[in-house]
């Protein structure tokens, strides 16, 4: 394994989807790119639903054009993807349905309607969901959707494989600066030193010491399941909850926000949120088995992302914390860590994600 010594130009530390393509983007660059991570029970990544919902889950101000354009590199980035590794990743397009079951949700959704987004009644809501035949209306958000996160994974793995970036199946546990960069410790006790180093380890990050602003990245548990029948064709969104189809056949529902450390296990509470859940928006789902599992989302206090530099200390990049939306922000994240570790410019606002943000 890799002893002291110069080992990369950067570092990567975290191999989920932000760790990824960070790794995918940076090798392109030509530089030389070590990918540290260990597969972690209950990591976001193979958790998650893969949504891409910035007109539903919205941010305010810059945030939220980021995740728009973050959302619209799809097509090209999956384009990109099967060319390198001959991988198809579903992506679906058809756009997201918040649906309402009573009167008051009608009043509720209808006053907040935003721009790019229009009002169905309940008979243009049936026409497009036939399993939605209690619904009463519903507002549509046309470019919205969702991507199968699980392909996803499957694709930027081959990818970085591919490439000539050094993959390292170890946990890193310290990382301090030395006289001529960084230097990272695993839980093996071997060393990895490198020019710059990109923190992108998930909801892990606060458990790296000598990673200054890791301490604002918290995890919190979300439950899930997955029934074996696709009665709808849109991701949809209930009022305590959501639904997303898969190309493969199944309907996935979630999801619970618990604040419970790092345990990972599910609970008879949660499942039973989540049943609850799938059974008001799709009564069809009622009687079917569902397999479950939990997750960890990497969480901040306002949910955003730190992505920059550590303003004291360049050569860390903070590419972590994305919160409910890793799946939506990897593919501008990629690009925009490429940009801060090759010291380019940023075609971004990147205020509000700056790392020490919480610190004022």
């Amino acid at each position: 394994m890799v002893s002291a010594g110069k080992s990369a130009d950067v570092v990567v530390v975290g191999a989920g989807l932000i760790g990824l393509t960070a790794a995918r983007a940076l090798a392109a660059e030509g530089l030389r790119v070590s990918l540290v991570g260990a597969p972690t029970r209950g990591e976001a990544s193979p958790a998650s639903a893969g949504m891409l919902a910035p007109s539903v889950e919205r941010s305010s101000g810059p945030a939220h054009e980021f995740a728009i354009a973050s959302r619209d590199r799809f097509p090209a980035f999956l384009d990109a993807l099967r060319d390198e590794t001959g991988l198809r990743v579903p992506l679906n397009r058809l756009g997201i349905l918040q649906v309402a079951l009573s009167s008051a949700g009608v009043k509720g959704l209808k006053k907040s309607i935003l721009p790019g987004a229009e009002w169905l009644n309940d008979a243009d809501l049936h026409k497009l969901e036939p399993a939605l035949s209690h619904g009463l209306g519903a507002v549509f958000s046309p470019d919205d959707g969702c991507v199968d996160n699980l392909a996803l994974l499957a694709a930027l793995r081959r990818s970085v494989a591919e490439s000539k970036v050094t993959e390292v199946l170890e946990k890193v546990v310290s990382i301090r600066p030395s006289l001529s960069g960084v230097s990272l410790v695993t839980d093996a006790g071997n060393t990895h030193s490198a020019d710059k180093v990109v923190i992108a380890a998930g909801a892990w990050c606060s458990t790296i010491t000598g990673v200054a602003f890791a301490r604002y990245v918290k995890p919190l548990k979300g439950q899930m399941l997955s029934y074996d029948l696709t009665p709808i064709r849109h991701v949809i969104y209930g009022p305590r909850g959501y639904l997303v189809p898969r190309e493969s056949g199944h309907t996935l529902a979630g999801s619970t926000m618990e604040d419970v450390g790092f345990e990972v296990e599910t609970s008879p509470e949660g499942i039973a949120k989540v049943t609850s859940v799938a059974a008001e928006i799709c009564p069809i789902l009622t009687s079917l088995p569902a397999r479950a599992w939990a997750g960890l989302r990497p969480v901040t206090p306002d949910l955003l992302p730190l992505l920059g530099t550590d303003p004291s200390d360049p050569r860390f990049v903070y590419a972590c914390g994305h919160s409910r939306n890793g799946v939506l922000l990897a593919p501008l994240t990629g690009e925009i860590v490429a940009d801060l570790v090759a010291g380019r410019r940023v075609g971004f606002n990147l205020m509000q994600f700056r790392p020490d943000r919480f610190q004022y």
